[in-house]
């Protein structure tokens, strides 16, 4: 399998955040788990990554947190608000579009020769 550029994560993390909050509520190392899952592997972040990007989802209100006691830990477990379920349905379809257009030019071939 080919590995994923953290460079590529750009403008697309928030979307895969709210994507893994969908089905219910999870503490954030859960969250890592069902990005690298979810992906197969390719998407393999780091607390450093994910962690701060789920303060700023919350920031904005498109996901809240609470705390939870689970085997005697405490942890804090997020989950989608109204606002992020509304985000990420306009991110989908934002998505939709341009992998569309993407995979349209990049796996046309080949390409006329101009002169």
């Amino acid at each position: 399998m080919l590995s994923m550029r953290p460079e590529l994560l750009k403008g697309h993390l928030d979307a895969l955040l709210l994507a893994v909050l969908e089905d219910g509520p999870r503490h954030g190392y859960a969250v890592i788990e069902a990005l690298r899952d979810g992906s197969d592997g390719a998407l393999d972040l780091p607390t450093g990554t994910v962690y701060p990007a789920l303060h700023r989802l919350e920031r904005a209100g498109l996901i809240r947190s609470d705390w939870e006691t689970v085997s005697g830990r405490r942890r804090r477990a997020y989950q989608l608000t109204g606002s992020g379920r509304q985000a990420l349905s306009d991110q989908r379809a934002v998505w939709e579009q341009f992998s569309t257009a993407v995979t349209a030019l990049l796996m046309r071939n080949p390409w006329p020769a101009t002169t």
